[in-house]
């Protein structure tokens, strides 16, 4: 590993020598509740990030998504995100219970900026609104409440700099398919046919909201 001859930033002072200090505007943008505009937002967005961390500051992302407006507004300092059937693994909820603050990252496709929210969770088994999130006959068994504390829009240049929506930079195929991946990393006695099969999109539409799969 190459690691020596490092400079190490040691300090907010330090940091700020290097990356300079934000506009006031920029530390003025955020807000504690939802404006009609990030409702839209929310209402539009079929993709976010959830970042957790547990009670030792190990930290976790995960992604969630579902039909747009998945996200529920319950008012304009409260939203709800329905889990849907998945691995099980559950890291991000098992850091919940342990640190309940959490980051999320609001996406809509083709567009470079985003929606961020820093909040408080907890995790629901139930409510009155869980009714309000069924798709395709799913009706979540957990859902995760947060209470914002901070909401503000962020830039594009991320998203301009990775060319991430042009189709031209695409190539989903620069690395191994998931069969392949599974095959030396995590499952070596299964055959190649069967992980293809596992891991084939045909398949993951079949099982997306299946809570036994």
């Amino acid at each position: 590993m190459e690691l020596e001859g490092l400079t190490e930033i040691t300090s907010t002072g330090e940091l700020e020598e290097v990356v300079g200090a934000p506009l006031q505007r920029v530390l003025d943008k955020q807000r504690p509740a939802l404006h009609a505009l990030d409702r839209e937002w929310l209402a539009a967005s079929p993709f976010c990030l959830v970042a957790t961390s547990d009670a030792e500051g190990r930290c976790d992302v995960s992604p969630k998504g579902d039909p747009a407006g998945f996200t529920h507004v319950l008012d304009e300092r409260t939203i709800a995100i329905p889990e849907r059937p998945g691995n099980r693994r559950v890291d991000g909820f098992r850091n919940v219970l342990a640190n309940p603050h959490v980051g999320l990252l609001y996406f809509i496709p083709g567009r470079g900026d985003t929606l961020r929210i820093n909040g408080r969770a907890r995790l629901l088994r139930d409510a009155p609104f869980f009714d309000r999130m069924v798709v395709k006959g799913h009706r979540p068994s957990v859902v995760l409440l947060v209470e914002i504390e901070e909401v503000f829009h962020h830039c594009s240049k991320a998203f301009l700099r990775s060319g991430l929506w042009d189709s031209r930079t695409w190539d989903p195929e620069a690395v191994p398919s998931r069969a392949h991946i599974a095959k030396n990393l995590e499952r070596p006695n299964d055959s190649m046919s069967e992980l293809e099969h596992y891991y084939s999109d045909e398949r993951y539409a079949e099982l997306l909201y299946d809570a036994k799969a």
